[in-house]
């Protein structure tokens, strides 16, 4: 199959955002609408193909730190050409785009019906999908604010992120018989938000474990933003650390765990410096 056209790129990348306006408005989308609707004005591509589109634009807009559908899991393997792209589309449309990005960073809005604690759980990305995200080929970001790291500072949706967690961590406990640990859990964000983790609960055998929770509204994929004194302490006390991820917190949340420190589970990125004259 030929790589895609400019006039092809450009169509897709219209579509998306299309959908995408409508996620963020709370608006129902037909993505098999869409799907087929595109199919007509392209060069013999197969529905396949454009699915594989959407995930590479997802994973475009991940790199420029901007929310993305949820149901395209993103794939970090694109042209150079969709890549300029969609920074020449936010460009033009930054203005009216900027208003619903805000809104799904602040928006702390999450599920709120019955959770089953047996079903939440779920596997962790593959990290080499991770590993394998290029660097992004542009001089410039048209979007000056990192909207995924602007939601995870969201302090009411981690709060409820939080909660779950600690919800969920009595109901583990106590499921395996350890009623008598499960009163121990201690929420340490709430009275101390410079401890280096949210949660102090407890393993099976009365040991301590260390719980970090990072919510999102997104798939499990979102990157993390994580401080230096939380990294610190994840190698201090890596045998006992665990990261909690809720994920799909506005639709119903689902989380994933891993242990170790975030040299173990992630592939870190330096996007600050602090410089001391």
């Amino acid at each position: 199959m030929n790589d895609w056209t400019n006039i092809e790129v450009k169509l897709i990348v219209e579509d998306y955002f299309s959908m995408l306006s409508d996620e963020l408005s709370g608006i129902p989308i037909n993505k098999s609408f869409h799907r087929r609707a595109l199919l007509g004005l392209l060069n013999n591509r197969t529905e396949g193909s454009i699915e594989f589109k959407h995930q590479n634009i997802s994973a475009v807009l991940i790199k420029l730190g901007l929310p993305f559908i949820l149901g395209y899991k993103p794939y970090f393997k694109f042209q150079k050409l969709l890549e300029h792209t969609i920074i020449e589309y936010l460009e033009i449309q930054v203005k009216s785009l900027g208003p619903k990005f805000h809104d799904f960073a602040e928006s702390s809005r999450v599920f709120s019906g019955k959770i089953d604690f047996a079903k939440i759980k779920d596997e962790p990305p593959k990290h080499n999908a991770i590993v394998s995200e290029p660097r992004l080929f542009y001089s410039k970001n048209p979007v000056k604010i990192n909207f995924l790291e602007l939601e995870q500072k969201n302090s009411e949706l981690g709060i409820k992120g939080e909660d779950l967690i600690v919800n969920y961590e009595k109901w583990r406990l106590k499921s395996l018989g350890k009623q008598n640990l499960a009163e121990q859990i201690a929420w340490i964000a709430q009275i101390d938000d410079n401890a280096g983790f949210d949660i102090l609960s407890k393993n099976t055998d009365g040991t301590d474990r260390y719980i970090e929770v990072k919510t999102t509204k997104l798939s499990k994929e979102t990157p993390i933003y994580f401080s230096k004194n939380e990294y610190e302490f994840s190698k201090k006390n890596s045998e006992n650390y665990y990261l909690y991820r809720v994920f799909n917190a506005k639709a119903k949340p689902r989380f994933f765990t891993s242990s170790g420190s975030f040299d173990e589970f992630c592939t870190k990125e330096a996007v600050k410096y602090r410089g001391f004259f």
